[in-house]
């Protein structure tokens, strides 16, 4: 199992409020494509800070286990935070933006990094 599959699985099982999106990307993508599926991540995660899913997973679980993941230095995990999470965070303008106060100083770096302007 390559890191990054290994870091949907993970998350998955932390934070088992992420099974359904999970089953349904299975589903329809014929197995695990981590970049693809943290797009639901990211949605979720936003909709959560911003109040607009209850049943969501809470947005500060999703941050906390991103930050240990991301403080880990693998290649494959940083590659989806980075690439897939961080990335697709709200712009300044977009609703929820606020949620990048929020990151821990690991993922916070490396937002900065990726998109100096928010």
């Amino acid at each position: 199992m390559t890191p990054s599959v290994q870091l949907v699985s993970d998350l998955v099982t932390r934070i088992p409020e992420f099974r359904g999106a999970y089953e349904t990307h299975v589903f329809h993508q014929g197995g695990v494509l981590p970049h693809v599926f943290f797009w639901d991540v990211v949605q979720d995660t936003v909709r959560s800070f911003l109040g607009e899913a209850p049943g969501a997973a809470d947005w500060r679980r999703t941050l906390d286990f991103l930050e240990e993941q991301s403080a880990r230095g693998v290649l494959g995990i940083d590659e989806v935070i980075v690439t897939s999470f961080l990335g697709d965070l709200p712009s300044p303008q977009e609703p929820g933006h606020a949620i990048v106060e929020q990151l821990g100083p690991v993922m916070a770096a490396k937002f900065v990094r990726i998109r100096p302007l928010g």
